[in-house]
């Protein structure tokens, strides 16, 4: 075992002071909206926090080791191409805007709104279905991690009995994020994510500090130096034999991101739960600069890892990893296990202790938010819609969204034990998560910003893109190794087994985005052969007559000169003096990295530019980064807690809507039944 029992005591005094505070919060938990998006009431520090705790899970974690160990710097280079599409995204409040401004709950509930109620049905079925099966190895790779990082034994004895230590620590695991997702709801899940992702962020950077103690820089790039040949972890040019998360993966990502924009619903309660339109707007805004610490951390230990496993100096420890990694059986959990192993080497007593909670923390941050997400689709977009007019009491409603997630949570654990992960676990999240995203995007972008967009439109785009997902799937994962098994075996002498792939030929990224084009296509070309009258586009948005006051507030320029120069560059008059600050802030930053990615990128492909001039780079936008990122750690602690009082505050005094529970009201349905008489059509 590689904790001391006083590394033990540190995640074991977080987790108790966490269930305290869940616990606490509870109590402002009165309402259906109460637990599903804390009553709309999360400012953009809580809300921003509070996702990205979610979106550092334990998985991720594991999953950006593997990536950067596999490609280093020159994955994160390739990276760059998304920085304008994200940087419009986020300065534009793409969808998250728009979204928050109908007021829906859930997306499948604005589905209704747009489409049809049956639609919502269908949605939410594949919603739930891809949810639960992109969810289901969660709770495996998290315990994985947990487990190779302190040295746990594979199984423990217990009054006698032999129990798998992986089962043990999964159900330790999903307990407690069930006890938080359970007792508030999206209430007490936003004030223990925003808790655990201050202290993820604290955690990381020490850590980083200790290996930067424990190796230097220049050890570093002497490390980075040993890579094969075609598998530079400093020249991205110099890729070629990186088949996995080269430049078109890249290039596919960024196009996936635009698309599938807040199509995944895993943390749907967020997503919702904004004060208003421009509060969920900011905090996207302010997405990037909470992440710096994380994606710098993310970055640099499986660098650092991968150095140290082949610098001379540390060939005995590197020895001694890749005995202990040579226990594992599996080749694929041996790539995701490597970093977490050889953390556990390096890391002083006191540190593990951090890191093994910073392991926790992410893990449950992720495992609440997603159990509530899943659990509350399930009763909200399949179970509610279907009693049509029959509603249901708030006491009673909350129950059964409990028990959804406690459902949920049972099949987690069934599912991590028994599927065998054999890909890159961004390979698996993509092609899961596509069973919903792969026609979502086009039915999310089109409701939102196109008034011509129809219900046939979206069940066309929908049916399209989760077949194509699904049948990728049995055909990845089932139809090609029988094929190959199978017809090798009836006739081995056959030239042409020679020649195929042991693997199938398209990885999970490559058939997401095919299954996307495909719902695309399908979505336009649906709905422009439709003669359903367009959308009341102010009405889905409560824009004009139907604005409601407290969902935007005005902070106007000076003078008319200067509003017109903020409306050009995309600034509305709800933005107050702090926020053109951060916005232009933000803007520079991102222009800054992506002019040096599209100008270095130019120049190397006419003169290559050599590894030295590489490695100055990295030193540099290192050091820059990381400066940046200690900085904004004081100024989302401080944001942080500001928003936390104010929530508490505004929920003890709040007066509760019980109508507000997911339910789409009659009233609102005309455009809902012309909409279902052409899909019926």
């Amino acid at each position: 075992m590689n904790m001391h029992p006083i590394d033990w005591l540190i995640p074991t005094g977080i987790v108790i002071l966490l269930l305290l505070i869940c616990w606490g919060a509870s109590k402002l938990t009165r309402s259906v909206a109460d637990f599903l998006a804390a009553n709309r009431m999360a400012g953009r520090y809580l809300l921003c926090i509070g996702q990205g705790a979610t979106g550092l899970g334990a998985i991720s974690i594991v999953a950006m080791f593997e990536k950067y160990y596999q490609a280093g710097f020159a994955a994160y280079w390739w990276a760059q191409m998304l920085v304008p599409i994200m940087l419009v995204i986020a300065l534009s409040g793409f969808v998250t805007y728009r979204y928050r401004a109908t007021r829906a709950l859930t997306m499948a509930q604005f589905f209704e709104m747009r489409y049809s109620p049956r639609f919502r049905v269908f949605a939410g079925v594949l919603a739930w279905l891809s949810g639960i099966l992109n969810y289901g190895i969660f709770p495996a790779v998290s315990a994985r991690f947990l487990i190779h990082f302190s040295g746990l034994p594979d199984q423990v004895q217990w009054f006698g009995v032999t129990i798998s230590t992986l089962a043990l620590v999964m159900a330790v695991l999903l307990g407690i994020a069930l006890a938080m997702a359970m007792l508030g709801g999206q209430i007490s899940i936003m004030i223990t994510d925003m808790l655990q992702g201050q202290f993820v962020n604290l955690g990381l950077l020490l850590i980083l500090g200790i290996l930067f103690w424990h190796m230097s820089w220049s050890d570093v790039l002497d490390g980075l130096r040993m890579a094969p040949i075609g598998e530079s972890r400093i020249n991205p040019s110099k890729q070629e034999n990186v088949a996995d998360f080269n430049v078109w993966f890249f290039i596919m990502m960024a196009i996936l991101q635009v698309y599938a924009f807040k199509s995944w619903q895993g943390s749907q309660g967020y997503n919702a739960a904004a004060r208003s339109p421009h509060e969920a707007r900011m905090a996207g805004i302010l997405g990037e600069f909470r992440a710096l610490v994380t994606t710098m951390v993310m970055l640099l230990v499986p660098i650092m890892i991968f150095a140290y496993m082949h610098l001379p100096q540390f060939a005995g420890e590197a020895a001694q990893i890749q005995s202990q990694l040579a226990s594992i059986g599996d080749a694929q959990i041996q790539k995701q296990m490597l970093v977490p192993m050889a953390l556990g080497q390096i890391l002083p007593v006191g540190v593990m202790g951090v890191f093994a909670a910073v392991i926790i923390m992410s893990a449950i941050s992720t495992d609440n938010t997603y159990l509530h997400s899943w659990g509350s689709i399930f009763i909200q977009d399949v179970v509610l819609p279907l009693r049509k007019n029959r509603p249901l009491s708030p006491r009673l409603h909350m129950w059964l969204l409990r028990l959804s997630i406690l459902g949920v949570s049972a099949f987690a654990f069934t599912w991590s034990l028994l599927f065998p992960l054999e890909e890159y676990i961004y390979m698996y999240f993509q092609i899961t998560g596509a069973i919903f995203m792969g026609g979502a995007g086009a039915v999310i972008l089109g409701g939102l910003y196109w008034k011509r967009g129809t219900a046939g439109g979206a069940w066309a785009a929908m049916i399209t893109g989760s077949t194509l997902a699904v049948s990728s799937i049995a055909l990845r994962n089932v139809v090609w190794p029988r094929f190959l098994s199978d017809w090798r075996e009836a006739s081995p002498e056959y030239w042409l087994w020679e020649h195929l792939p042991e693997t199938f030929p398209f990885n999970g990224m490559q058939m997401a985005f095919a299954a996307s084009c495909a719902a695309v296509l399908a979505y336009v070309t649906t709905s422009l052969l439709s003669k359903t009258p367009p959308a009341d586009m102010d009405k889905l948005l409560h824009r004009g007559k139907y604005a409601i006051d407290n969902d935007h507030e005005h902070h106007a320029a000076s003078s008319a000169k200067h509003r017109d120069f903020w409306r050009r560059i995309g600034v509305s008059d709800e933005f107050t003096s702090g926020d053109r600050v951060i916005y232009i802030l933000k803007l520079c930053w991102a222009l800054f990295f992506f002019l040096v990615f599209l100008l270095g990128t130019i120049f190397n492909a006419i003169w290559p530019i050599p590894d030295r001039v590489w490695e100055q780079w990295w030193g540099f936008m290192v050091g820059l980064s990381l400066t940046a990122a200690v900085i904004t750690v004081v100024w989302f602690l401080w944001g942080g807690f500001r928003d936390l009082s104010v929530l508490v505050k505004q929920l003890r005094i709040t007066v509760r809507d019980a109508a507000d529970n997911g339910s789409v009201p009659v009233t609102e349905r005309a455009q809902i039944t012309a909409n279902e008489r052409d899909r019926r059509a």
